[in-house]
């Protein structure tokens, strides 16, 4: 057994693979999430026919993406406001998919996160779970001196939530098929937001957008902001990251 997992099971931290898959085409890692999700579900489909516990393995896999617009399964199309010819123009995808919610936009300087995770090694609460993932980034942001919180009724981050400046920071939505995870999470570092134009993002009309970048008023280095939110997923999930 690795020691790193042995070390994870000693001190009752769940191992967890991270994986940082770069700037990767949005079809790509769906489908590459998709293999992940399914080869977990065989396992607690195994486990549950032969009465066995084989362990599910968990994944936290960090990305960016070239320019995507994606619409979740209860969202409305036209909240995309550009047509094919407009996409063209702005070298952006379009994809319907399968997590929750409304439209998003993903670009590279966005952080994107993908927790494949089998929460029956963590909780089986899908609500607790987004609002660890928000944690995690709330934190985050705390880290470069910015407060920020969570707006009634929304998930994902925001600034000033409470006052008519309220703008969004990072996007969720996420699938959970047999209590694993897949999807997950968009939080915009050093984005492009005048993409966010093109889309009435998460279906909210009268919000805006911002960007770390944005907020602090320089780019960030991505591998630091990647490191910092690691950690802080990792020790809120109480994860031993391998």
């Amino acid at each position: 057994m690795n020691e790193t997992v042995e070390k994870a099971i000693a001190t009752d931290l769940k191992p967890t693979i991270f994986a940082d898959w770069g700037l990767t085409d949005y079809q790509e890692a769906w489908d590459k999430q998709e293999d992940l999700l399914n080869k977990t579900v065989a396992i607690k489909t195994e486990n549950r026919i032969n009465n066995t516990n084989k362990p599910t393995p968990n994944h936290l896999v960090f990305c960016e993406h070239p320019h995507v617009y994606t619409l979740g399964k209860s969202g409305h199309p036209e909240n995309l406001l550009l047509d094919e010819q407009g996409l063209k123009d702005k070298k952006a995808t379009y994809y319907k998919i399968n997590r929750g919610g409304d439209i998003t936009y993903h670009g590279p300087g966005q952080l994107v996160g993908y927790p494949i995770l089998d929460l029956d090694n963590f909780f089986t609460d899908i609500h607790l779970y987004l609002r660890t993932l928000e944690e995690a980034v709330i934190l985050t942001l705390k880290d470069y001196g910015i407060e920020a919180g969570r707006y009634p009724g929304f998930t994902g981050v925001w600034l000033d939530a409470d006052n008519e400046k309220a703008r969004k920071i990072c996007a969720m939505g996420v699938r959970c098929s047999r209590w694993v995870t897949m999807h997950g999470f968009a939080f915009n570092v050093n984005v492009d937001l005048d993409y966010f134009k093109n889309i009435v993002p998460c279906g909210i009309d009268d919000k805006a957008v911002t960007s770390l970048a944005s907020e602090l008023g320089y780019q960030l280095d991505m591998d630091e902001v990647k490191g910092k939110l690691k950690n802080h997923i990792a020790g809120l999930f109480k994860m031993q990251l391998i």
